[in-house]
Order: structure tokens, then C-alpha cells, then sequence
């Protein structure tokens, strides 16, 4: 058996140039393009990366973004309203909340409080 070098990066352009036509296809049917919105506690600069990259992503492919760059004194109270909010908003698919949090908030109960459908990283129980 011979070995298969993968390009990472290759592959990468592939699957984004597949979406591309995908979204561009669901658009013109009239419908929505779909939502995401990531959430970002605190200034993490690994974390600030991360999200920067998913945004851009987003931009490149057609997904709409909402972002929520939040600071770290944000109360859990806070980020849980946000995630309801979020929930209820149709025009968002997608819930990203990057991790880690800081140490004051229960990061089980906000991947909890997330819809399991709108569970972007497929951290929420029932997904798992």
C-alpha cells in the first residue's frame, strides 16, 4: 500500500469552493444565507486568533456573521441571556462560543444553554 499525502490546504479550498456554490445556489432559490454567531469572552490572544480565522471563513464562503466580542468581566447572567437570545434568532444557524471562558463562568452551563441544533462545535450533551 502506498502512502497518500494529503494537502491540508488543497483540501481546505476544495470543500470552501463547494460551499461557495452550495450557499450561492440556496440564495438564489430565494432562501437566506446561513447564520453564525461566535462569541468571544475576555481577550485571549490564541482565542482572538481562532475567531478571526472562523470570521474570515465566514466572509470568504457567504455565511453571514455576527459577532459578540465581549469582555472578561461579563457576568455569566449575561452570556446565558445572550445564548437565549441567540436561540430564538432565526436568521442564526450557528452558535460558536470559544473556549476557554473565564474562570468566573461555567462553561458546562453555557454549552448547555445552547440549542443542540445551533451547537457549532458539538459540545452541547445530547450532541455529543
Amino acid at each position: 500500500m502506498t502512502a497518500q499525502v494529503i494537502s491540508g490546504t488543497e483540501l481546505s479550498k476544495t470543500i470552501k469552493s463547494q460551499v461557495v456554490q452550495k450557499i450561492e445556489t440556496y440564495t438564489q432559490q430565494g432562501k437566506r444565507s446561513p447564520g453564525l454567531a461566535v462569541i468571544l469572552v475576555g481577550a485571549d490572544p490564541a482565542s482572538q486568533v481562532y475567531v478571526g480565522s472562523k470570521r474570515k471563513s465566514c466572509a470568504e464562503i457567504g455565511i453571514q456573521s455576527k459577532s459578540y466580542d465581549l469582555p472578561e468581566t461579563t457576568q455569566e447572567n449575561e452570556l446565558l441571556a445572550l445564548i437565549d437570545e441567540l436561540n430564538a434568532d432565526t436568521a442564526v444557524d450557528g452558535i460558536l462560543v470559544q473556549l476557554p471562558l473565564p474562570k468566573h463562568i461555567d462553561s458546562t452551563k453555557v454549552i448547555e444553554r445552547i440549542m443542540p441544533e445551533k451547537d457549532v462545535d458539538g459540545f452541547h450533551p445530547y450532541n455529543v
